[in-house]
């Protein structure tokens, strides 16, 4: 058997660190941070139980990393669906509804994440968070900005405080309700975006997370025949240490 190429091995661990971001997104949804565990996850994934530890220091961050992909995929699925658009305003609209929908169509998730931030591990910087980052730093810029460097954070305390105030157990907001007092801040019209009440445009709020994750490439189900993904995977994982 010829030796795989770096291409190969390079997809195969991306593979891998996304079906483990997957089963942990699914698996908190369903039952929790607390009941959920490491190996749950690598077994919800398919993948040997070593390789969570191989791509993530602990539980906290893989799930952080996870939440983080949410947020990232489902802003990138508003901003980009059809019509689409270059106005400034509406991707601002459409960004502000992504994120609300966050606490509505996941408001377990939204609320370990926030909770997760606050503990002692704190905020961590991950690929996730930064293609999130890189998102709404340019729908900040489309906006027209003229200082994006001083309003993207500032957008983004906002949208995590909204978010946070949807979902306070016992006194949470109504989302409509901060929809309106961030649309009224950024000048936008309650039309635009995705009104509350209205159907979701594509349908793109509902619980399947597989469209978030990218499918294998040709060459992974091409190496399908040399010992199964999950040893290719280990291998992979192991040749790149």
């Amino acid at each position: 058997m010829s030796p795989r190429s770096a291409s190969v091995n390079e997809e195969l661990r991306r593979r891998s660190r996304e079906r483990l971001l997957q089963a942990a997104l699914e698996l908190v949804g369903e039952r929790g941070y607390d009941a959920t565990t490491l190996g749950d996850i690598a077994d919800r994934a398919g993948s040997a139980r070593g390789l969570v530890s191989y791509y993530f220091p602990g539980k906290r961050l893989l799930v952080q990393s996870a939440v983080h992909r949410l947020m990232h995929r489902t802003l990138e699925e508003a901003l980009e669906r059809e019509p689409r658009t270059e106005d400034g305003l509406e991707r601002m609209a459409r960004a502000i509804d992504a994120i609300l929908g966050l606490a509505r169509d996941h408001p377990v998730v939204m609320r370990q994440h926030m909770a997760g931030i606050l503990q002692g591990e704190g905020f961590k910087q991950c690929p996730e968070q930064r293609r999130l980052a890189e998102l709404l730093s340019d729908t900040m810029s489309r906006y027209g900005s003229p200082d994006t460097a001083a309003d993207y954070p500032m957008l983004r305390a906002l949208l995590m405080g909204a978010v946070y105030a949807a979902l306070v157990p016992g006194v949470p907001m109504p989302v409509p309700v901060l929809r309106a007092e961030l649309f009224r801040r950024y000048g936008l019209e309650w039309e635009r975006g995705a009104p509350p009440g209205a159907e979701a445009p594509g349908g793109t709020y509902h619980e399947d997370l597989s469209r978030f994750f990218a499918p294998g490439s040709r060459e992974l189900a091409e190496g399908r025949g040399h010992g199964g993904v999950a040893n290719q995977e280990t291998d992979a994982a192991g040749q790149s240490k």
